[in-house]
């Protein structure tokens, strides 16, 4: 057989298992072109924006090139590629494997072997990274314009849908330091949209099944009805939206206390309660640090680091790290072991600092040790304070520390 209806043979059987939905991939080898650091060639299905397509994968030696061809273009380009540089082709389908190799004297050869298991194809343009929230059959997503109601999640949504993941896996490992089953009531202050408090009750509710109660504090009430009406229409029957400030909402008890992004002090009012009501884990995202930049704005030319300071762009990082950092200690001084740390967000939060408080254990060692610790802390916040010229600190002031000696 001539290497020409060898080559036609191999094209029909690439369009065939396309056709029939076999086709898995392609694997061009032994590149023998002028292209020095070009290894190999791989080529799969895929559906970009509703279109059949053929993805290809240029491999070089320190990095990959990925193109994307209409599925005639891709099968014309693939014989192209073996017909010249490339001596080695294999096609994968679901039931065999087909290879085409160049031999002896430029003769084309042809072999199929079957395979041992069948891979089912898929035609995700990308290796989509298991999601704790999954969009299929989400009431709360469709209505919240994430998704479609067969689960496709809009283009425009695609940063708010990885963010609220994002949001859940950090929360997720947080819970697990918590003792078992100990989440009962949970509050997220602040909740806006309820993006965030929708997906939480989700995954408490139908990933670790918890029977947990979920409030949300929101002071826009159209908001607070809008998200009432969708968790309803959700069949959450255990969540609920209240309108009221941070500041003015009063709880006795809460097991989990969020507060993504309350503006300034009101971060403090978040944490203040939460550790009135004795949460065991506590997780704010705080933003605009105002209350505190305002008092060092006050000394700025006064402490060693003024040449900085003297800056509105780093004024605002200072002002940032000191009002987060003297909030870990306060944590960490009212019992709490303290996390801070940076996580990515989406295009409009790019980046975030995340405060998180876990209670300690109340066993009594642990009690005299923290007692220990407390005044060492104490002095650590005066410290802090005089030498940044802040004469104080909101949730200082709220659980009265800066009363005590």
């Amino acid at each position: 057989m001539s290497n020409q209806l060898h080559l036609q043979q191999f094209q029909q059987q690439i369009a065939e298992s396309i056709s029939s939905n076999t086709f898995l991939k392609i694997s061009l080898g032994n590149y023998q072109g002028n292209e020095k650091e070009l290894r190999n060639v791989y080529a799969r299905r895929v559906k970009i924006k509703r279109a059949d397509m053929l993805s290809f994968t240029y491999r070089y030696k320190t990095r990959d090139i990925i193109k994307n061809f209409p599925i005639p273009e891709g099968i014309a380009l693939i014989v192209h590629f073996i017909s010249n540089d490339f001596k080695v082709c294999t096609l994968f389908t679901t039931l065999k494997e087909v290879i085409l190799e160049h031999g002896k004297k430029q003769l084309i050869s042809v072999r199929e072997q079957l395979v041992k298991t069948i891979v089912q194809p898929t035609l995700t343009h990308n290796k989509e990274k298991k999601r704790i929230i999954q969009p299929t059959g989400k009431t709360y997503l469709q209505e919240l314009k994430i998704s479609d109601a067969d689960g496709n999640v809009f283009k425009n949504a695609q940063d708010k849908y990885r963010q609220i993941n994002q949001y859940i896996e950090i929360l997720s490992s947080l819970i697990k330091e918590l003792p078992a089953n100990k989440i009962n009531n949970v509050v997220d202050m602040g909740s806006g949209k309820g993006y965030l408090t929708f997906a939480l009750y989700d995954y408490l509710h139908n990933v670790l099944k918890l029977d947990a109660k979920v409030t949300g504090v929101e002071y826009r009430e159209d908001l607070v009805t809008l998200c009432n009406g969708i968790a309803g229409n959700s069949g959450f029957d255990k969540l609920e939206f209240v309108p009221g400030t941070i500041e003015d909402y009063t709880v006795e008890s809460i097991d989990l206390l969020i507060a993504l992004h309350a503006c300034d002090t009101a971060t403090d009012d978040a944490i203040y309660k939460g550790i009135m009501a004795k949460a065991g884990l506590i997780v704010v995202a705080p933003c605009c640090h105002k209350q505190i930049r305002r008092e060092m704005e006050k000394n700025k030319e006064k402490n060693e680091l003024s040449f900085l300071t003297k800056y509105g762009i780093f004024m605002e990082r200072q002002a940032e790290m000191v009002t987060d950092g003297i909030r870990a200690l306060i944590l960490e001084y009212c019992g709490y072991k303290t996390k801070v740390f940076e996580f990515i967000s989406d295009a409009h939060t790019p980046k975030n600092v995340l405060v998180v408080g876990i209670k300690n254990s109340d066993s009594d060692q642990v009690a005299k040790s923290r007692e220990l610790k407390r005044t060492e802390i104490k002095q650590k916040i005066a410290e802090s304070k005089a030498y940044f010229g802040i004469s104080y600190h909101h949730l200082e002031r709220l659980l009265g520390l800066d009363k005590k000696v």
